[in-house]
């Protein structure tokens, strides 16, 4: 049975339709209507104050007989003006300067027409009186359209439902969000106070909204103001300043949204659904990573490249970045169709007939599937990306990460080498460092066959090895975010857990600035910057969903899963360190392998793991990577 509540949502939600909906036409002829009223009534104001509220009767009828010809000369004006063009709630300065042109255009056009052709006399100062009057009356019935919004959104329900909004910004970004939040009642916003560390714009107001002191007085903004929500409005800030606004804000109980860097802000205007959370990478405070794009365009313009596991997070973001760099051809080869059709769309899209894209389904186990591949396209370059990489999952299929990780990546190296590739180079991960699971240890036996590989063929063989990746598939935060969207737990498994993290674009531009350093051999390292603890990582984003942590939505720690490190490595003891021309780049001196000794034992895994024995692979991987 439905609800008296339910009704009356029902009503307002059609009358909101039928307002939304209104045909333009006919708001216009509405817009005409009370125009046609206006005229006439400056016209008839303007002669009452001329003569001291005492019209001369040859005047009041030469106005009334000639008031008809009035109106359509001044309503044929407003057309030219296109003030039947504007979208009145979004009305600005530039309106009303076509008020203010129009009323002036038309007051002129009937001095000539009256006063010059008919030869009917009306006072000069009639005229300008009128000019005055229907400027007043026109520019004030378009903009009090938009004080009673305002008026209205303050009193009626839907008003008291809007969050309460803290605008962090007082310029020009600052001003157009507001100016959207006034504008778009849908969004559920309501600007209620600035703050902005120009001391000369304190106690001013933008559109109405007070500016009340400096990052200092949020706490104080917000208790004193009732703010449900803080706004990062200030598109030019670099990563430290939003780190340090952030860490700020975490103390105020607030949802906390950011509005996106300058560079997405075009031709001064601003999509209120750009507006975004703030992210966990806002708080790395990392100044964004530099690369040396000369170097890397001279390796990979005009050449065929290939990135196996193309359509996931890492090898997707590769593909985005390698088309910048003019591709002879870009070749994605990926198990999962789906993913790997949508990066082909986006491509395609921004790209069109610019870039030669190609996309092959396969999986990297199946030999004969890779030298099609090969055989067909002679990439000159492969970025392996393809791999299992989630530790627990991997724990309990130890098999799948073996024939994915080792053997998937000997069938890639094998055609590379075969097919003559200039360079090839491994995705590894920290976890290959003294590994404590079966996928870390994969992933350590790849980079060895990796270095064995280098040492007979004419292909510069290298792999690079970094942490964890922020928002990429698996990775910890998206997890975080769907758990407190659920209300919570949010799950930490050990409190003293850290790990490194990097954005995607961070890790995918040193992969490529790695590449072109390759000689053959390297396992290039990448600075990961500071540690993070998971449990601080988990704590922040439920302060910044605007919760507050073990009161809001509980923190749980499980323990430690199979596999599981409370660190992670970059670096083994005996491979030492090594500069490279790039601060963020290290080289890990290479660790000598029997390359006859390594062969005999990947052969034995390869036989062992047709017979599915467990226990026998358990004890080649331990001889394969001493310490696992």
């Amino acid at each position: 049975m439905t609800t008296k509540a339910e009704i009356r949502e029902g009503y307002r939600k059609r009358r909101e339709t039928w307002r939304i909906n209104l045909p333009i036409s006919y708001r216009k002829f509405i817009l005409l209507i009370i125009d046609l009223l206006l005229i006439n009534i400056a016209g008839l104001m303007a002669l009452l104050l001329r003569f001291d509220f005492l019209i001369p009767k040859q005047y009041l009828h030469t106005y009334l007989k000639n008031g008809l010809f009035t109106t359509v000369i001044m309503v044929v004006i407003f057309y030219v003006f296109n003030l039947y063009q504007s979208v009145w709630k979004y009305a600005s300065l530039e309106e009303l300067m076509n008020v203010v042109g129009s009323s002036v255009v038309g007051s002129a056009v009937l001095f000539i027409v009256y006063n010059l052709i008919l030869n009917i006399e009306f006072p000069r100062s009639f005229y300008i009186l009128f000019t005055l009057l229907l400027t007043f009356f026109m520019g004030g019935s378009r903009f009090i359209y938009r004080v009673l919004r305002r008026v209205k959104l303050a009193l009626t329900k839907d008003g008291l439902d809007r969050k309460r909004v803290l605008v962090i910004g007082g310029g020009k970004a600052g001003s157009m969000m507001i100016k959207e939040m006034y504008n778009n009642p849908q969004i559920h916003k309501y600007p209620v106070a600035v703050i902005d560390d120009d001391f000369k714009k304190y106690k001013g107001k933008i559109h109405g909204v007070p500016i009340l002191g400096t990052r200092k007085d949020i706490h104080r903004i917000v208790q004193e103001k009732k703010i449900d929500e803080i706004l990062i409005a200030i598109p030019s800030a670099n990563k430290q300043e939003i780190k340090e606004i952030a860490n700020i804000c975490k103390g105020t109980k607030c949802s906390l949204k950011i509005l996106p860097g300058v560079y997405e802000i075009i031709d001064g205007s601003v999509d209120i659904k750009k507006i975004r959370d703030i992210q966990i990478e806002d708080l790395l405070g990392r100044a964004p990573v530099r690369v040396d794009l000369a170097s890397m365009s001279d390796y990979l313009k005009n050449e065929i490249i290939l990135v196996t596991g193309g359509g996931g997070s890492i090898g997707s973001e590769l593909c985005r970045q390698i088309a910048d760099f003019s591709p002879k051809k870009l070749i994605i080869l990926d198990i999962y169709e789906n993913t790997a059709y949508g990066l082909q769309q986006e491509l395609t899209r921004k790209y069109g007939s610019d870039l030669d894209l190609e996309v092959c389904i396969g999986t990297i186990r199946e030999i004969d599937r890779l030298e099609q591949i090969f055989g067909t396209y002679r990439p000159q370059i492969v970025f392996h990306a393809a791999a299992h990489k989630h530790v627990p999952l991997m724990e309990s299929n130890p098999m799948e990460a073996i024939k994915n990780n080792i053997f998937g990546t000997i069938n890639v190296a094998e055609c590379a080498d075969k097919y003559g590739a200039k360079r090839f180079i491994l995705i590894s991960t920290d976890k290959a460092v003294n590994p404590t699971s079966i996928m870390g240890a994969t992933k350590r036996i790849a980079e060895i066959v990796v270095q064995a590989m280098d040492r007979k063929s004419e292909t510069e063989f290298a792999a690079v090895r970094f942490g964890n990746v922020l928002g990429s598939n698996g990775s910890v935060v998206p997890l975080f975010r769907e758990q407190i969207l659920e209300g919570g737990p949010v799950t930490v498994t050990d409190s003293e857990m850290i790990r490194y993290f990097m954005t995607i674009t961070e890790a995918v531009q040193l992969v490529i600035q790695a590449g072109a350093m390759a000689k053959g051999g390297e396992i290039f390292v990448l600075d990961m910057g500071e540690p993070v603890k998971i449990k601080d990582l988990a704590r922040d984003l439920i302060k910044l969903s605007g919760f507050e942590p073990d009161v809001d939505i509980k923190i749980e720690y499980m323990g430690l899963r199979p596999g599981e490190k409370l660190y992670e490595e970059l670096l083994m003891a005996e491979e030492g360190l090594r500069e490279t021309k790039h601060e963020k780049i290290f080289i890990g001196q290479p660790v000598f392998n029997d390359l006859q000794q390594l062969r005999k034992e990947i052969e034995m895994l390869r036989a062992v793991l047709m017979n599915g024995d467990k226990e026998l692979i358990d004890v080649i991987v331990k001889k394969l990577v001493p310490g696992y």
